[in-house]
């Protein structure tokens, strides 16, 4: 990627155009943030991997992991200790809590020859693959994890990032990041329907101009949650009556807890259920369960206010009296009715997987999806209804499949409706669709783009993208830039828009006195100015812009001053006056500050200081040294100036012809008699062309007449003039050249107009002649 200050640019290492391997990359005013870091469920090892070979991890800023999902989270360890990833990274507390038990089941299951029953795995769908790191790069990564409330801003080097609630998941969050005066939301994965545990994804208080959002469902509508559970308890309450089991394959963490609540719920309110058993096949689940009852103050108001309320905390809705929690199949009674809430919900192995390939053949059983099925995997297939199923254990041997196949999803994933709401309300002006497979997302964009086609081509335009991995999307900004006026600067603007607000008031009052009835029809007062120029300096840091006086530098941004001077010696053959003579010739006016027997010093134009050090002259050469202060372009050039005239001296014909001397010499006359000897010429005089009296006021008077025009007024004793301009009047000594003015503005224009003319002028002198 290219570096462009004024373009956003996207950059999707995975989950774009696909349901996995979530990661992408933004990148604007050279910060990097890399949003969440997962794996592929469908694939196994490197291949999993988002393509973190095609992007330079070492310039990420900061990584935010959205919530613990495998897809979303697993590659982590790996970017953090096997790349040149050198970022910090933030999660959730209860996303960190989960974070650290899923993915040591993680490396656990994908170990090869691990120990333990890789039956009872976490849900994770490669569990057949080599592993990606080791427990040591999970144990030394999670300690430079660091952690975000909800609602909580922090900034990293300028970049500002607010957590969400996001719904999904236990933990989950949606990121508001600011960069520049650049505002993108990140959902993550999100649900904006309420369900028995979570809250709602929430509707950040600020407009984001970019939305990166979630197509997991594209153009799908989700049926209404009461409606789900009473088809789901219906399902699984006939099919028990007739002596059939359930199996419901589910991620261990997430829609796993929200199916538990409901199954206590409503075993609780049949007791003709009370002697059927509900297990939950999962030991990271049961190692979880702990993170769920502790969290419950980020769950929704009736999670909080139930368990608020009761004494001892023992009507805490995750400690189970009609679940009981297997480690292993081994002890399990497979004998009558019962439910098996079972790891993983792809059915690619484990539990799920095996009680799949044990119940399928008798037609009394069913299986229940409830969560998103990914392209490849066992889940997506039995959604076909296939008449047989491969076994996992021998792909030689089929296996006839009888039992029932219901769909209901719980996925935790807004739907069309959900998702064209939700952007409605935060009316981003640019939308990045990720998460999703290439169908639903392509159906998801042109529904939105036309739904917004009447926008199209004007300022509200909404833009739509579905970029594909490893494919760069560059939108160019269009940004404000807004400093803050600080300090002795911002105390004085203050004071001159009081004062015109004072002017403004009292003009105001004035027309309202002078009409008869004492109101004023309409609004004949002026607005007040405001835009006007302000001097000063301008500090950047971070993306925020301050505007203060010199002085106040320090105060408020803990940055120093300092002054440059440079200094140039050299050394001339000529004497003091002749040099003279050549700065006038050029300046026409060379302030001496110093002439004693040590050091000669001039300023020329309060800028350049000329010091001779007479200690040193010798042979009637001159070592000279310029100083000068390099605070703008004109004191370095005005100084190249002093320089090249002192160099030219040696070589000026000029100078030559003021320093040549004639020989005396006697003539002899026809007589015999000697004449007497030559008169040398007269040393030169520098004098205007016209010197007198009357010549310098008719050239001051034609000089202001020519900037003042009629306002100028000769008064009657030939030596002043008066300018007057509206209510500001002044008088000029045409002798002096003083000025008289009330107005400081006025004066110092003129007397500005005097100096620069009789500075321009001085050096057009002549020497007279005889």
């Amino acid at each position: 990627m290219t570096v462009d200050d004024d373009n956003f640019r996207f950059f999707g290492l995975g989950g774009c155009n696909e349901v996995g391997r979530s990661c992408h990359i933004i990148e604007y005013k050279n910060k990097v943030i890399m949003l969440d870091a997962g794996v592929h469920p469908g694939y196994a090892g490197l291949s999993s991997l988002p393509f973190y070979d095609e992007y330079d991890l070492s310039k990420v800023d900061i990584l935010l992991i959205s919530h613990f999902h495998l897809d979303h989270a697993a590659s982590l360890p790996y970017v953090m200790q096997h790349t040149n990833f050198n970022g910090r990274v933030f999660m959730t507390h209860a996303t960190k809590a989960i974070y650290r038990w899923l993915l040591s089941d993680f490396v656990r299951v994908t170990s090869i020859g691990g120990g333990g029953d890789s039956r009872l795995n976490s849900g994770n769908e490669t569990a057949t693959s080599s592993n990606l790191y080791t427990d040591d790069d999970l144990i030394r990564s999670f300690d430079r994890i660091e952690t975000i409330d909800y609602h909580s801003t922090i900034e990293v080097e300028g970049i500002r990032f607010t957590a969400y609630h996001a719904g999904h998941v236990l933990g989950a969050c949606m990121y508001f990041v600011e960069i520049g005066g650049l505002k993108v939301l990140f959902t993550g994965d999100y649900s904006r329907e309420e369900d028995r545990h979570l809250q709602v994804a929430e509707v950040p208080p600020m407009r984001p101009d970019i939305l990166i959002t979630e197509s997991t469902f594209g153009t799908a509508t989700h049926e209404p949650r009461l409606e789900k559970e009473a088809r789901m308890t219906k399902i699984i309450h006939s099919t028990l009556l007739k002596g059939g089991r359930i199996l419901m394959p589910v991620f261990a963490l997430g829609r796993a807890q929200e199916l538990l609540l409901i199954l206590e719920e409503y075993w609780s309110q049949n007791e003709d259920l009370h002697n059927i058993n509900v297990f939950f096949a999962s030991s990271l689940a049961r190692k979880c369960m702990a993170v769920y009852q502790t969290y419950t103050n980020i769950m929704n108001d009736n999670i909080r206010h139930g368990v608020s309320s009761a004494s001892g905390g023992k009507s805490n809705p995750f400690q189970f009296k009609h679940i009981k929690l297997i480690r292993s199949l081994d002890k399990f009674q497979d004998i009558g009715p019962c439910v098996v809430v079972a790891a993983p919900g792809m059915l690619q192995n484990g539990v799920s997987r095996e009680l799949l390939e044990r119940w399928a053949p008798d037609a009394k059983n069913a299986v229940i999806m409830t969560g998103y099925s990914v392209e490849g995997t066992m889940a997506k297939e039995l959604l076909t209804e296939p008449h047989t199923i491969q076994s996992s254990q021998n792909a030689d041997v089929t296996i006839p499949r009888r039992m029932a196949i219901e769909e209901i999803s719980f996925a935790a994933h807004v739907d069309f409706q959900e998702n064209a709401g939700f952007i409605d309300m935060i009316n981003p002006s640019k939308i990045i669709l990720v998460h999703g497979e290439s169908n639903p997302m392509g159906r998801l964009k042109s529904a939105l783009l036309s739904k917004y086609s009447s926008r199209k081509g004007t300022e509200q335009e909404v833009k739509v993208f579905n970029p594909r991995n490893c494919d760069e999307l560059s939108i160019g900004i269009r940004g404000l830039k807004i400093a803050k006026v600080l300090g002795n600067l911002a105390e004085e603007e203050l004071a001159k828009l009081q004062k015109d607000i004072s002017k403004k008031l009292k003009e105001d009052e004035s027309k309202m006195d002078e009409t008869t009835d004492g109101e004023v029809n309409g609004d004949t007062s002026e607005p007040i100015k405001t835009g006007h120029t302000i001097a000063g300096v301008l500090v950047s840091k971070d993306f925020d812009l301050s505007f203060l006086q010199m002085q106040d530098l320090h105060e408020y941004t803990q940055l120093s001053t300092s002054i440059l001077k440079s200094k140039i010696s050299l050394k001339i053959n000529a004497d003091i006056s002749l040099m003279k003579w050549h700065l006038e010739q050029m300046f026409g006016y060379i302030n001496i500050v110093n002439d004693d027997e040590e050091e000669w010093e001039c300023l020329i134009m309060d800028k350049i200081e000329v010091l001779v050090d007479r200690t040193k002259t010798t042979g009637g050469g001159l070592f000279i040294t310029v100083e000068w202060i390099n605070d703008n372009l004109m004191a370095d050039s005005l100084a190249d100036s002093v320089v090249a005239i002192l160099y030219s001296i040696d070589s000026s014909p000029a100078s030559v012809k003021l320093s040549s001397k004639p020989h005396s010499h006697s003539v002899k006359q026809e007589n015999g008699e000697e004449a007497e000897p030559e008169k040398p010429p007269p040393s030169p005089k520098f004098a205007h062309a016209d010197n007198q009296i009357s010549g310098r006021l008719a050239r001051i008077s034609a000089l202001l007449r020519a900037q003042f025009g009629d306002t100028l007024n000769m008064l009657d004793n030939g030596n002043s003039a008066k300018i007057k301009i509206g209510k500001n009047e002044a008088t000029v000594n045409l002798l002096d050249l003083q000025v008289d003015c009330g107005s400081g503005f006025l004066k110092s224009r003129i007397e500005n107009i005097i100096k620069r003319g009789c500075g321009l002028t001085a050096p057009l002198s002549q020497y007279e002649k005889k």
